[in-house]
């Protein structure tokens, strides 16, 4: 059954309406309108705010009491995407984990080129400490795609600026070298039913600006990554970017970061956000929370 489930996604993600690299314009509504065309459960309850003068979207479930924080980062390579086109996988994560989804919606290039997004994510850490009254034992990051590599990226700049470190960190599918310099670049061109190198190029020099896309906080493959929380990292084995998941993973444990690395056969980019469809994403959702729960991300000993 589950070959079907993802000959299914493979049929869809290729005849779809979306181009990553076109009119980044158009392309927010066409992407938005993918991701939200479904509406969520009735128990989901969306809730806009502000976190260190960030817009965020609390994501909630109604009836429950929450045991701590996932600070969310959503995808769409720093150029499409909002904390609302998250919210479907957002939610189905604070169910199964019984915790609250904060989701930043931090500003998106080209209009606001990094370090925009990477000070959004900071500042929104820093308010959510100020919250918690500086305990970061029940806060974990989240981020999906290019949200992952910014949690990357903002865990680096926070520990730089002396901030507690979350309990833990999960990411879906790391968009984490803007360089594009991973083999995966080339040798996943015809499994990824949802991209091209030649769109992603596009939406990298939106991202970077004049900058330099080697930096460590655009591209936290580079980074020094000591002192990070426990990762769980999750990719699928057709995509572009899985060469950025396993180099981001041989990265943290070069530099004694737990880390658990899963690449999941045959699958595309956050295949989790179709848990409901497709066996294997039903499967990684039970291991994040899973993962959650163990002692070093519930806020437990380490």
């Amino acid at each position: 059954m589950s070959r079907e489930q993802r000959d299914a996604l493979d049929t869809m993600f290729r005849t779809g309406p979306l181009d990553i690299g076109g009119d980044h314009l158009e392309q927010r509504e066409v992407f938005t309108r993918m991701l939200t065309s479904r509406p969520l459960p009735e128990d989901v309850v969306l809730t806009p705010g502000s976190l260190g003068g960030v817009p965020v979207l609390e994501i909630t479930i109604d009836g429950t009491v929450p045991i701590g924080t996932l600070l969310w980062f959503h995808g769409g390579f720093h150029v499409l995407g909002s904390a609302r086109t998250s919210a479907a996988l957002a939610s189905n994560v604070a169910r199964r984990t019984g915790r609250r989804v904060v989701s930043v919606d931090y500003r998106l290039a080209p209009e606001h080129p990094h370090p925009a997004a990477l000070d959004d994510a900071l500042a929104a850490y820093r308010a959510l400490l100020d919250e918690t009254g500086a305990d970061s034992a029940g806060v974990a990051v989240v981020g999906e795609s290019a949200g992952a590599g910014l949690a990357v990226a903002m865990l680096v700049a926070a520990r730089a600026q002396h901030l507690p470190m979350p309990s833990a960190g999960v990411l879906f599918s790391p968009y984490a070298d803007l360089t594009l310099s991973g083999t995966s670049m080339a040798t996943k061109r015809a499994a990824d039913p949802s991209f091209t190198p030649e769109a992603i190029a596009v939406r990298a020099r939106d991202y970077v600006g004049t900058g330099d896309p080697s930096d460590p906080l655009v591209s936290p493959v580079f980074a020094d990554l000591r002192g990070l929380p426990p990762l769980l990292i999750q990719v699928g084995s057709n995509e572009l970017l899985l060469d950025d998941a396993l180099r981001l993973a041989a990265r943290a444990a070069t530099d004694d970061v737990l880390v658990r690395l899963e690449v999941t056969p045959g699958v595309p980019h956050v295949f989790q956000a179709f848990a409901a469809v497709l066996e294997e994403g039903e499967a990684a959702l039970r291991r994040v929370t899973d993962f959650l729960a163990t002692p070093f991300a519930s806020g437990g000993s380490r």
